[in-house]
């Protein structure tokens, strides 16, 4: 089974202290690229959100975003007073009033706006880090599966290739005798126009040089070679794209073979059909994890 490097994949979950939201999106690349954006609470999961990404993907640019939303009650209980600091403004309150011999109640809101008088306690951080990372988990299996149906479809198109590569070998090797025999008449009959004889045995060289020139039987056989080669990959339950993409070049390289050695216009558009085939499926290997 083949994946598509292209994928995207969203997962939300609400929890007591707040919703996490995870979005992953991948693009083709050569290696495994990893970028994230994640709130600061959440900077030192790094070491983990790359350790679970490479447990699901091998290749790809992977952009990863998480949000995070505290819930209002744990927004609010995580505010404090600082007893010691407040204490000591209310003594401070005392002997101001006690030096200016009046008889005030101290006010409370503008204590309450004194820089450190509320302060923010820091939730425990594992039950939030460890949700992070068991969404993260089921965001990058999401993301797997994308990848995966995209994927279907690139083998679907890909084997359709290999079957008219295939067809048209078939084609070429039934023209073959045929366009040998055209070669061979097309000598006697230049032989023919010859005011002088040949050589003893010229004729059979000629003939021989030409059968030589032309021969693709070895292409041929390559190209079918490369054709099953391509069909076993794909049934590879592992990344296969660099595989494919190598296969490519094989592939390339034998239908420019065929095509410098073409002799007759059946098998020059042979020649280029194979190559817009061959073009197709490059495409598509591309984009193959």
């Amino acid at each position: 089974m083949i994946r598509s490097m292209t994928g995207f994949a969203s997962v939300e979950r609400l929890h007591d202290f707040g919703r996490l939201t995870w979005e992953l999106r991948s693009v083709n690349h050569r290696y495994l690229e990893i970028g994230f954006r994640v709130p600061e609470e959440f900077r030192s999961l790094e070491p983990d959100i790359r350790r679970i990404l490479g447990q699901h993907l091998s290749r790809g640019k992977v952009d990863a975003n998480l949000k995070y939303a505290p819930s209002a009650d744990a927004a609010s209980s995580s505010l404090v007073v600082n007893r010691k600091l407040l204490d000591r403004l209310f003594e401070l309150h005392g002997e101001m009033c006690q030096a200016g011999g009046v008889d005030q109640e101290a006010d409370t809101q503008s204590l309450m706006r004194w820089p450190g008088v509320i302060e923010e306690s820091a939730p425990d951080p594992q039950p939030l880090h460890a949700a992070a990372l068991h969404l993260l988990g089921e965001a990058a299996t999401g993301l797997q599966s994308a990848r995966g149906r995209e994927g279907k479809e690139m083998d679907a198109a890909i084997r359709e290739r290999l079957d008219t590569i295939e067809a048209r070998v078939g084609q070429v090797r039934e023209w073959l005798p045929e366009i040998r025999d055209g070669l061979r008449q097309k000598l006697l009959n230049r032989v023919a126009d010859l005011k002088q004889p040949l050589e003893p045995g010229r004729l059979e060289q000629e003939v021989a040089f030409l059968a030589q020139k032309i021969d693709v039987d070895e292409e041929l056989d390559r190209l079918a070679a490369h054709v099953k080669e391509a069909r076993l990959v794909l049934e590879r339950d592992e990344p296969v794209g660099r595989r494919l993409d190598f296969l490519m070049q094989e592939f390339n390289r034998e239908s420019n073979t065929l095509s410098s050695k073409s002799v007759d216009n059946r098998t020059t558009q042979v020649a280029v059909e194979l190559k817009v085939a061959i073009e197709q499926m490059r495409e598509q290997v591309q984009n193959i994890e």
